[in-house]
């Protein structure tokens, strides 16, 4: 048998011994699985720190992909020059404890470095990612019997890797997510990886470290339930809480990933703590004198505050909300006495997507509170959105938008400009300091609400009612709003880097 023809065992065993073709192909599949569920869920983990933005997304993925090349060049090399066997239980049970331990690692950093947090969320990524990518070269080499069934061989375990990648990404995504929190998660698939590492220890006779691995694992699940940071609930979008008001006794704000979203009365819907919602208020008061009743949208549905109030303060009137959360929605009949009610229609969708369906015309008032401070559904902020939100309004309707920006506000700023292309009167209304009425005080940012309409603005009564609900805010249109917004461009469909324009608090200069 020449050299061409076959590889010899540097053991003189052969290199399948106690590793037939369908445990090979079951642990690359597995543990390329695995590498796409650390990668999703790292997403979960690190939003209520870093929010759920582009440059999160492509921080993560990018970490995981230097994780795979790391992991697939190492591990060929240790292949060549170490017995396989050896390696393929390490490489398991390793990642498994670093999977298991870093829902409770991650929590703590954030809360109690969150200087390190980048740096230990990239190792809690880049070391199991590395050392499960290791276990597709090392498994080939295993293999590897002959030359002549080279391509044969390789091809079917890097197919077989894909088809588990794919499979990871679906069942995170559809299936794991949904029903599960992610620190049970990923304890769940730590633990599968160190009885893995057992497995493949049994087999081939190599690796004998599991008890050890076993019992990290159980002090990180431990851990994880004591760790910081926990949820009432974890959503398919976010972790969620529910905090009582120890001044008022039917007081909840919702928290949605550590920043506060919601404030609601359960004994009193006509009670709005947060100024922006107060002002929804006061514009609504201004556009539409007295109680007649509204028919309304609301994209995004938080605690509901506002349908809530309509309901009360505005007897008859119909609130259709477009919660994309179904979590959200959970929270609020179960935490929030969110019971169904004549007059508010809560749906779990989209809210561009909720747009399209509603009649032309069919809608007195659209409201826009979608918009987090560490993150925003960026497609309901460009030109192509506003545009149908000026379909669904009727001629007299009026479309109201809280906004969250700091620092130089250049994320507001291009949603004003936005706003000014798609309708013929736009509105800020804001803390002076923030809306340029007051050039020598410093502005902190925070909220600020947006108005715009078909019709002519009346900023005497807006500013009235503004006073009337003691916000403090003011009003500013015409050439004083050019002023603010600026050289600011419109977002659009092709064009909108709210990720990039968005500044969060304590990320100024």
């Amino acid at each position: 048998m020449t050299a061409s023809s076959s590889l010899p065992a540097t053991d003189g065993a052969p290199r399948s011994r106690g590793l037939g073709p369908r445990t090979a192909a079951g642990l690359v599949f597995g543990s390329s699985a695995a590498v796409l569920v650390v990668e999703i869920v790292a997403l979960r983990l690190l939003a209520p720190y870093l929010g759920l933005t582009l440059e999160t997304s492509t921080m993560v993925i990018g970490i995981a992909l230097t994780a795979i090349a790391l992991g697939s060049w190492l591990g060929g090399r240790l292949a060549d020059q170490v017995d396989p066997r050896r390696l393929m239980g390490p490489c398991l049970g390793l990642s498994g404890v670093v999977v298991a331990l870093t829902p409770a690692v991650l929590r703590t950093t954030a809360e109690w470095a969150p200087a390190a947090l980048l740096l230990i969320a990239s190792l809690t990524i880049l070391v199991p990612g590395a050392l499960l990518s290791a276990v597709t070269p090392i498994v080939t080499k295993l293999r590897l019997t002959s030359l002549a069934e080279t391509g044969t061989v390789v091809g079917r375990l890097s197919g077989v890797g894909t088809v588990g990648a794919i499979v990871g990404t679906v069942l995170t995504g559809f299936v794991l997510v949904s029903r599960w929190p992610v620190s049970g998660i990923l304890i769940g698939l730590g633990t599968l990886l160190v009885l893995g590492s057992a497995l493949v220890g049994w087999r081939t006779r190599g690796w004998s470290g599991t008890p050890a691995l076993a019992l990290v694992v159980l002090a990180g699940g431990l851990a994880a339930v004591v760790a910081p940071g926990g949820c009432d609930t974890e959503t398919k979008y976010h972790c969620a809480r529910v905090v009582a008001d120890p001044g008022r006794d039917g007081g909840r704000t919702l928290v949605l990933d550590g920043v506060r979203h919601s404030y609601v009365d359960l004994d009193d819907p006509t009670y709005l703590k947060f100024a922006y919602v107060r002002a929804f208020a006061a514009v609504v008061d201004a556009a539409f004198p007295g109680e007649e009743p509204l028919v309304a949208h609301h994209l995004g549905g938080g605690g509901l505050t506002f349908p809530r109030y309509l309901a009360a303060e505005r007897p008859g009137t119909r609130s259709l909300v477009s919660e994309i959360d179904g979590g959200v929605v959970r929270v609020n009949r179960e935490l929030l006495g969110a019971q169904p009610q004549a007059g508010i229609d809560v749906r779990t969708e989209d809210g561009r997507l909720g747009l399209r369906r509603l009649d032309t015309g069919s809608r007195d008032l659209v409201v826009g509170d979608a918009f987090g401070g560490v993150s925003v559904p960026w497609h309901l902020t460009t030109v192509e959105a506003m545009t149908d939100v000026r379909r669904v309004l009727d001629e007299d309707g009026l479309y109201v938008a809280n906004l969250i920006d700091h620092g130089d506000m250049a994320f507001a700023r291009a949603e004003a400009a936005t706003l000014d292309a798609t309708f013929d009167h736009v509105a800020l209304v804001g803390e002076p300091a923030d809306i340029g009425l007051e050039s020598t005080a410093a502005s902190d940012g925070g909220n600020l609400v947006l108005l715009a309409s078909g019709r002519p603005l009346d900023p005497r009564a807006v500013r009235e009612a503004l006073d009337a609900r003691r916000t403090g805010w003011k009003i500013v249109t015409g050439g004083a709003l050019s002023a603010w917004t600026g050289d600011a461009r419109p977002l659009t469909d092709d064009h909108a880097p709210v990720d990039q324009l968005l500044q969060p608090i304590g990320s100024g200069e």
